[in-house]
């Protein structure tokens, strides 16, 4: 099975999610790397009381608690993961063909990662930043 490897760093978040889920739909392996560097777009602010609302939220009471994990691998995936319909047959495997790393393993170390940086006219804060401050 091909593996595509999308490295995160200096790309929006959004963007990196929306590639990665489309691939993994593709049937293929996606493993994004460099998480850490990865950034949203907006004041950073606003940016900060939307995640910490989301953190604060949890669950119902039917489901449970719906923490969400605050490593910034973990941000990335759950983002991703909103871009799938994993509940269902289709999107759950291709939310299990997804991989999420903070720095570039050994492994793909040699393999070419696709880049998807593009300049950015707003204020922005990186992952890494994001999850210090939830």
């Amino acid at each position: 099975m091909e593996t595509v490897v999308i490295d995160a760093a200096g790309a929006t978040v959004g963007r990196v999610a929306s590639v990665a889920a489309k691939q993994s739909l593709l049937g293929k392996q996606v493993a994004v790397v460099n998480c850490t560097q990865a950034l949203v777009a907006g004041r950073t602010r606003m940016v900060i009381a939307e995640y910490k609302q989301a953190v604060l939220r949890g669950g119902n009471a039917l489901n449970g608690p719906n923490w969400i994990k605050r490593s910034p691998e973990r941000l990335m995936k759950r983002t991703i993961r909103g871009m799938l319909s994993y509940k269902m047959g289709r999107g759950e495997a291709a939310f299990d063909r997804i991989k999420c790393y903070n720095q570039i393993p050994a492994e793909f170390k040699t393999v070419k990662a696709q880049v998807l940086t593009r300049p950015i006219m707003t204020q922005t804060i990186s992952l890494a930043d994001l999850a210090k401050e939830l």
